[in-house]
């Protein structure tokens, strides 16, 4: 399956038009579309409003389920190999259900953050934030919580408070296993970036 992953995410990288600026959504299953189909999930659905808006921008959708901050990291410089004006950087929630160091998921999306900008330097970052469920405990939620914040200040970068917001808890909105957005909820998720993101793209 992550072979047939690869090998999507390598034809979406190089089917680029020449007059489209890049979105990269560098992401885990929430990107993925994991449970739904690829059209229902919020990056498509970000590419359909850019069309409807007649921006000349293409995302690729780099959501690998799974993926941690460590997995993004460690793959940024391959999906670099295309130029990208955009990252949505949507990483940490595995980490977080994993108990991972709020320190060492930081380091890590700093990293990704560093490398991208080192080789395009007039990239354009935006941080999508997560939380975590209140069984983590208030130290280790706490902790997790303020990564988003945090990295968007210090990198002068754009942030999406909460990418689940009015979706994470709701059982209506999500699939039985109640981690990941139903279409429905997608719709929601991609209005919370498209709030963060539309201000950012240029419209010539």
């Amino acid at each position: 399956m992550k072979w047939l992953v690869f090998l999507a995410l390598t034809a979406a990288l190089w089917a680029s038009e020449a007059d489209r600026r890049t979105i990269f959504i560098l992401g885990d299953s929430l990107a993925a579309g994991a449970g739904v189909d690829p059209d229902e999930a919020f990056p498509a659905l970000l590419q359909k409003r850019i069309d409807a808006a007649g921006l000349k921008y293409e995302i690729v959708n780099a959501g690998v389920s799974g993926d941690t901050s460590a997995g993004g990291l460690r793959r940024i410089d391959w999906l670099l190999r295309r130029k990208v004006d955009i990252v949505v950087l949507e990483l940490g929630g595995n980490d977080g259900l994993r108990g991972i160091p709020p320190a060492s998921t930081r380091t890590n999306l700093q990293a990704i953050i560093d490398r991208t900008r080192g080789k395009y330097p007039d990239v354009t970052i935006v941080i999508a934030g997560m939380e975590m469920p209140p069984n983590m405990g208030p130290e280790y939620t706490s902790a997790f919580r303020q990564i988003f914040p945090d990295l968007a200040k210090s990198n002068k970068a754009a942030v999406i408070p909460f990418l689940l917001e009015g979706v994470g808890g709701k059982p209506e909105l999500n699939l039985p296993d109640q981690i990941h957005p139903n279409p429905e909820g997608h719709r929601i998720v991609a209005e919370n970036v498209w709030k963060v993101l539309k201000p950012l793209l240029k419209g010539d």
